[in-house]
């Protein structure tokens, strides 16, 4: 006979230490006031197909076209044409040691930075990481053993890193050192000279660099993309990109992680990533049909980014909005999808972002990130994404202003009943 009272089975503990606000409570909030009959904006999640953005017909062709070709496995690196072209790419942005044979196709660029991190961490070794980060690099980092220390990105330097400041953190325990380029959730994109710095750093430390390019398309009012790889010919430096951002295609979950640098600083490690891709058999077959004609074919993003195109419109919506607010500020975001506005303390001393966030989905049904859902000390930031519509986003700061009025409002009522 079954126990009454059963036992709970106990979920690993490394697990304590892992977040991600992305998909949180507040999602799960939010799914349970649409099960009520509401509607919700759900600016969380960097998703384009969500919000009317279609894959590339180009992109999504050459997968259709190839579905009944890919019924078995491939090999454990992905499809040698795809593999061709993301080394292509790689030259095309002078990175002269790229080649096919160090490329790794992955279920997402997600897949592949847990696997990177397993390949190259022992048990407290440490990598350093943006703060504000992607969650999911901390998350990857715990998950496999290591130690996550956070460098400082604040507002009050354009979200930009301090190479002198990272530098002071390396210990010799530090085994990487992440970027993420252009910037999520803060749509920073970093100037040559501050990567040819950071390039020098990790040179003089034999750090491995891991940079998350993933948005490397996506620039707003003339600002340059520089490949990190490019900067370092010797440096062992693992580049990520794919198809979900770019090409708009989230839900194909392809991802490629390529390896540069001076060969014999990276055959250990690829044997380790051959390993660990065998281990998972190969990634998914039809999305990888889409990888050469998405990385050869027109550039379907600039004309969305220019004067003029819905992305650029929206980020303009947004700078309009906060430039308009006696509350909220904000760095323009001069790439990627997102904003990461902040609350002027002077306007709402006592802020709180997660609770700023949680009423205005119970309140606005506005789904936003907290900033302190990104590793970020600062609990006066959140992030939204630029997918909606600008007027649906000018909509949205309406209700935001309408929230934060609230809590000013409250904040002087409690003053004067202390009074």
């Amino acid at each position: 006979m079954p126990a009454n009272n059963p036992t709970p089975v106990r979920a690993s503990a490394r697990l304590h230490d892992v977040h991600y606000e992305i998909r949180g409570e507040l999602t799960r909030r939010a799914l349970e006031l649409e099960a009520s009959g509401r509607e919700i904006v759900k600016l969380n999640i960097g998703n384009p197909g969500l919000f009317g953005f279609d894959v590339p017909a180009h992109v999504r062709d050459a997968l259709t076209q190839n579905v009944t070709r890919s019924g078995a496995y491939c090999h454990q690196q992905g499809l040698a044409a795809a593999r061709a072209a993301i080394a292509a790419q790689q030259h095309a942005r002078g990175v002269s040691s790229a080649n096919a044979r160090r490329v790794f196709i992955g279920n997402g660029v997600s897949e592949l930075i847990d696997m990177s991190l397993r390949a190259l961490l022992d048990i407290d070794d440490e990598v350093l990481l943006p703060s504000p980060d992607y969650p999911l690099w901390s998350a990857a980092t715990v998950l496999n053993d290591g130690r996550a220390v956070y460098y400082p990105c604040p507002a009050q330097r354009a979200h930009l890193p301090d190479p002198d400041e990272i530098e002071a953190l390396i210990t010799p325990r530090t085994r990487a050192l992440v970027l993420i380029n252009p910037n999520n959730p803060t749509g920073a994109v970093y100037p040559r000279e501050l990567l040819t710095a950071l390039a020098r750093v990790a040179e003089r430390h034999g750090l491995v660099v891991l940079s998350d390019e993933i948005y490397d398309g996506i620039l707003y009012d003339g600002a340059q993309f520089t490949a990190f790889a490019s900067l370092a010919p010797e440096l062992p430096v693992l580049t990520f990109g794919g198809l979900s951002k770019m090409q708009r295609a989230c839900g194909y979950r392809v991802g490629w992680v390529s390896l540069s640098g001076a060969a014999g600083a990276l055959s250990e490690l690829e044997h380790a990533f051959d390993l660990l891709a065998a281990l998972r058999l190969c990634a998914n077959v039809p999305g990888q049909w889409a990888i050469e004609p998405a990385l050869t074919g027109p550039d379907t993003v600039s004309p969305m980014t220019a004067p003029g195109g819905r992305l650029h419109e929206a980020r303009r919506a947004v700078i309009d909005a906060c430039a308009q607010s006696e509350m909220l500020e904000l760095v323009a975001p001069l790439g990627a999808l997102y904003a990461f506005p902040s609350v002027r303390r002077g306007a709402l001393p006592g802020f709180d972002d997660a609770r700023f966030a949680l009423e205005l989905l119970e309140r606005e049904n506005v789904l936003v990130v907290p900033g302190s859902g990104f590793n970020f000390a600062a609990n006066n930031h959140f992030r939204i994404t630029l997918l909606p519509q600008p007027a649906q986003l000018r909509d949205v700061f309406a209700r935001i202003e309408r929230v934060l009025a609230r809590q000013i409002g409250a904040g002087a009522q409690r003053e004067r009943s202390v009074a």
